[in-house]
């Protein structure tokens, strides 16, 4: 079973970048067959908001609780400005309260320089910062699907949902604003 699911996530994260690149289309195009997605995108975002992070967080917690693999010191600070989004869209969607977006994009920001910058890495950039982890884990890739889908890949994935849920959120009051 734990196989399975470790080898199943990066092809989740696969589908998860392909259904990512259809909601971006469905956004710009919202005028001519995408407002129905966007509407419904944008009326269910904190809840779909707190999926999204209780998915991510499964996730990572699989990697390192379950499988073993160790975080390293740049992961470690992805989850310190990813894990707190949980609770922020928790609540958020409790008291329907959707200016947490603006607390979301700074967080999701922050994470999204980290994880570029150790996709860079892994991808055979030159490192910038020493290695703190036991043993170099911030140079082992656990993961390494497809060419390209590493766990920073993952993170990345995340951050760019997390955007464009705070976008699609923007277009979601704005339109209903003027109604």
């Amino acid at each position: 079973m734990i196989e399975t699911i470790r080898i199943t996530l990066p092809y989740l994260a696969l589908f998860s970048q392909i259904f990512l690149a259809g909601l971006l289309l469905l956004v710009i195009f919202r005028d001519s067959f995408g407002r129905g997605a966007v509407n419904f995108i944008g009326k269910h975002a904190l809840v779909l908001g707190f999926l999204i992070s209780l998915a991510a967080i499964a996730g990572s917690l699989f990697y390192s609780e379950v499988i073993g693999y160790e975080a390293c010191v740049l992961c470690w600070w992805q989850r310190v400005f990813l894990y707190p989004q949980l609770v922020l869209f928790a609540i958020a969607s409790w008291k329907d309260e959707r200016s947490v977006f603006a607390y979301s994009v700074v967080l999701s920001a922050l994470a999204g320089v980290i994880a570029a910058y150790q996709t860079y890495v892994y991808m055979g950039g030159a490192s910038l910062l020493p290695c703190t982890a036991a043993e170099g884990a911030c140079s082992k890739i656990y993961v390494k699907e497809f060419g390209y889908i590493t766990i920073p890949v993952m993170s990345l994935t995340l951050v760019l949902y997390y955007f464009l849920l705070a976008w699609i959120n923007k277009i979601y009051r704005n339109e209903n604003r003027n109604a």
